[in-house]
């Protein structure tokens, strides 16, 4: 059955057991927002859960298998970001709008899990495929619809030069949204005003979508 949640052992959990493994999940994240992830143990997630690390390893190997878990929960969900780019209309004002959504929504998913994005920056520095293709995924569930509206803009003669790299020109995007995005509280205290920062990107989205400056 689809969505069926087995423990380590290969056994199907039953609704106790895959509420307490979700309680594990639950703790696990919190703890992530206040403790560096190298320092989490899984004794400290099994104590705040109410249960031992004997329960918690019936559902997971270790502590980063169980953060893996929490980083595909992730990814599924930033498949949603698909739709601040996919079929939007880059003309006029509802150009400036389509850029203006995209950032407001990446900056909020960003802020959302931002415990779990760091440790999946790590983990994809470091080398480590999982996270790499975690991060991959999220990436693209932007850049590739933006890439999209870029070679629809090309195709209509409109847009960024034709003989520019569509795909290129979203991941560049894309990055910098990452890149800003994981740096808002860095931002903050440099004196950069979330206020000021989102205008800013949308104003360099556009740019970068269509070639030209957003409609007044």
């Amino acid at each position: 059955m689809t969505g069926q949640v087995r423990t380590v052992d290969g056994r199907v959990a039953g609704r106790r057991g895959q509420a307490t493994r979700q309680k594990l999940l639950d703790c696990l994240g919190e703890m992530l927002n206040s403790s560096p992830y190298r320092d989490v143990r899984v004794i400290d997630v099994a104590r705040k859960a109410g249960t031992s690390p004997a329960t918690f390893y019936q559902y997971f190997p270790d502590v980063e298998g169980a953060v893996l878990e929490l980083a595909e929960s992730m990814a599924r969900d930033s498949a949603s970001l698909s739709e601040l780019v996919a079929g939007r209309s880059w003309a006029g004002r509802s150009g400036r709008q389509a850029a203006e959504d995209l950032v407001e929504g990446f900056l909020s998913f960003w802020r959302k899990n931002d415990a779990i994005l760091r440790v999946v920056d790590l983990g994809a520095a470091e080398g480590d495929k999982r996270f790499h293709k975690i991060r991959t995924r999220i990436l693209n569930s932007v850049a590739n619809p933006l890439a999209d509206s870029v070679k629809d803009l090309q195709a209509k003669g409109r847009g960024v030069d034709p003989d520019v790299s569509a795909p290129a020109v979203a991941g560049s995007l894309v990055a910098m949204l990452a890149a800003a995005a994981s740096q808002q509280k860095g931002f903050q205290s440099s004196g950069v005003k979330q206020s000021e920062l989102r205008p800013s990107l949308a104003l360099l989205v556009h740019l970068g979508v269509t070639g030209r400056k957003p409609a007044k």
